[in-house]
């Protein structure tokens, strides 16, 4: 798979962790299900705590990327959802802490709830 980072000054620079585009050739496309920061032993969330939520989200979209044959550096899009979109700054230092650069394009949405009381969800679009 060969991953081009697309960026423009005629559009807005990033405000956080990601690519303003990702063109892709090659390789197989890999749509992955939202992930909560569900524990998989138990399926209850992992705390109360936003950041502790955050990062099992990802440790749980890691191991389906994994499992799908990649690594963190096929992801080409991510979409994060929050619930309080006044912790998008916390959600975007543990994103940069986790995801490897060039990051990913991205979209953020605040969102009214999520399953299980989960405060945060990821879903991502993977090219092998």
């Amino acid at each position: 798979m060969a991953k081009e980072i697309i960026h423009t000054d005629a559009a807005p620079a990033a405000v956080g962790p990601y690519s303003q585009a990702v063109a892709v050739t090659g390789g197989k496309t890999i749509y992955l299900s939202g992930q909560i920061g569900l524990e998989p032993g138990t399926g209850d969330l992992v705390s109360e705590n936003f950041e502790g939520q955050v990062r099992q989200a990802f440790a749980n979209m890691k191991a389906v990327v994994e499992a799908s044959g990649g690594t963190l550096d096929n992801i080409v899009k991510l979409t994060l959802f929050l619930t309080d979109l006044s912790k998008f700054a916390s959600a975007n230092a543990i994103m940069a802490d986790i995801i490897p650069q060039p990051f990913p394009a991205r979209s953020t949405l605040g969102v009214a709830s999520l399953p299980k009381g989960a405060q945060f969800e990821v879903e991502a679009v993977v090219v092998i």
